[in-house]
């Protein structure tokens, strides 16, 4: 029997949590078995059951004591811990062999783009302990109100892509906070990125030395054409369903039954 994870990944302030817990309670409703782990030493509360807590092995908190750490080091400490004893999170994960997991990682972005560490966690899931992943890179819909904190949030988005090499999903939450129209409008310029549009609204807020600039990120983007985001809205739940969709399809979750196929956001009105 195939075993999947979704790996959720964002940074701090971008509603990983809150989707954990929103996912693990519709999966809940259509009846699949849903185990929520968290990889966050620094996490103290949750919204969701916790199933797998990294804090029963390390937590920031005791590494900034004993080894005088700052919170970043700190975390990074702890994950580097945990991939030197990945025993450990071998044995808690056979607890829950059958069952479906949601995996709720730290919001430090240099986790996603350069550290080894989470890479090396993913590679042990998926090539020692057999589970088909998809990883969730999560960002709020203030990154697409502005083509400046679009063009970061896109190219964090790629580095975590090619970082992790696995089926990937970014999705924009919070956007049940934009209303209709600013949807519909985001929806026009970011969700397929409109490379034109977004270097000439680049240039219209950045003084003219920094147009050769704006040109070579926005041409990164353009030349990978990698990166589209799926919207999602907590308060829908046909929106909820259509994310689940996208996540089954990237990691043929049920193969066995009949498929059913993702909405992309501009086939809604087709």
């Amino acid at each position: 029997m195939s075993k999947y994870c979704q790996f959720i990944m964002g940074p701090a302030g971008s509603g990983k949590s809150t989707y954990c817990d929103t996912m693990y309670q519709h999966c809940s409703t259509i009846g699949r078995s849903v185990h929520v782990v968290n990889l966050d030493p620094a996490a103290e509360q949750f919204t969701y059951p916790c199933s797998i807590d990294i804090s029963e092995l390390i937590t920031v908190e005791d590494v900034m004591t004993e080894l005088d750490y700052g919170p970043n080091g700190g975390l990074l400490y702890c994950l580097e811990y945990l991939v030197q004893n990945m025993s450990w999170l071998r044995d808690k994960l056979e607890d829950h062999e059958e069952d479906y997991l949601i995996i709720d990682c730290p919001g430090q972005i240099e986790l996603y783009t350069h550290a080894p560490v989470m890479k090396a966690i993913v590679d042990f899931l998926t090539k020692q302990m057999g589970y088909k992943i998809v990883c969730l890179y999560l960002l709020d819909a203030n990154f697409l109100n502005e083509a400046a904190k679009f063009i970061s949030g896109t190219l964090i988005c790629l580095a975590a892509m090619i970082q992790f090499e696995q089926p990937h999903i970014n999705l924009i939450t919070k956007v049940d906070l934009l209303g209709k129209k600013a949807e519909n409008e985001i929806m026009e310029k970011y969700y397929d990125a409109n490379v034109e549009m977004i270097i000439s609204e680049l240039h219209k807020t950045t003084p003219e030395k920094f147009y050769a600039l704006n040109e070579a990120f926005a041409q990164v983007i353009d030349d990978w054409s990698l990166v589209q985001f799926v919207p999602l809205n907590i308060q829908d739940e046909e929106s909820i369903a259509n994310v689940l969709a996208h996540i089954d399809n990237a990691t043929q979750y049920g193969e066995n039954e009949e498929p059913k196929e993702p909405i992309w956001k501009d086939e809604e009105d087709i």
